[in-house]
């Protein structure tokens, strides 16, 4: 390794996901991209296209491997398997608390919300930012002095950041920077990470998404 060698990470958050029943998914099987969510991986391959991509790794789930596809396509990569970069695990996983929020109400639904800071309804936030930070050091390892890609899900993505910046890890769900198909990147020189860009190659593509579009 060149010691001050310039690399980047980019984490992708995945495209929309094809789910009208609003089911908070998670990590259920089955839950692939929408047309839309595959129009969406297709603009991030243009957003990667050129560049110094040497490395390219996915969560397992489908969503984050078909929106990998492309890029993979485009830079002529193989698209790797990450269980790190998994969505978190969540205890309300295929219930439709997001389409109807009445159902947090329920005792045995409100008993597991006693700890938001925690939390105590899923995957601790300390758990998930070191396994999202060990895969992205061992991404920035194979890619030194080039770029690396890494797809995975919003709310790894956020606590990622957060931690990488000093910050709190629990917040408010809706302040995230992390639309779908967005790209997170963290540029390091040497072993520090020096800044950290956010982009939305689908940008203009959000407008037209459905409500749950996905985690």
């Amino acid at each position: 390794m060149t010691a001050g060698s310039r690399t980047l990470v980019h984490v992708v958050r995945h495209g929309e996901v094809d789910n009208p029943g609003r089911v908070l998914y998670g990590r259920l099987p089955g839950y692939r991209l929408s047309p839309l969510g595959e129009q969406m991986a297709e603009r991030v391959a243009d957003f990667m296209d050129g560049r110094d991509v040497v490395h390219l790794v996915a969560s397992p789930l489908e969503r984050a491997q078909q929106t990998a596809a492309p890029t993979g396509a485009v830079l002529e990569l193989e698209v790797g398997s990450d269980d790190r970069l998994l969505e978190a695990g969540n205890s309300f996983e295929g219930s439709t608390v997001g389409a109807d929020p009445r159902q947090l109400l329920r005792w045995d639904n409100l008993r597991r919300l006693s700890n938001p800071l925690k939390p105590s309804w899923g995957e601790p936030y300390r758990e998930i930012a070191d396994r999202m930070l060990a895969a992205v050091d061992d991404a920035r390892q194979a890619a030194v002095g080039h770029e690396a890609v890494l797809v995975s899900h919003q709310l790894p993505i956020e606590t990622l950041r957060r931690a990488i910046e000093g910050r709190r890890l629990w917040h408010n769900p809706r302040h995230r920077q992390c639309t779908l198909a967005s790209v997170t990147t963290i540029t390091y020189r040497g072993d520090d990470a020096v800044s950290i860009d956010y982009a939305e190659p689908a940008g203009d593509l959000l407008t037209v998404t459905a409500p749950g579009a996905g985690t």
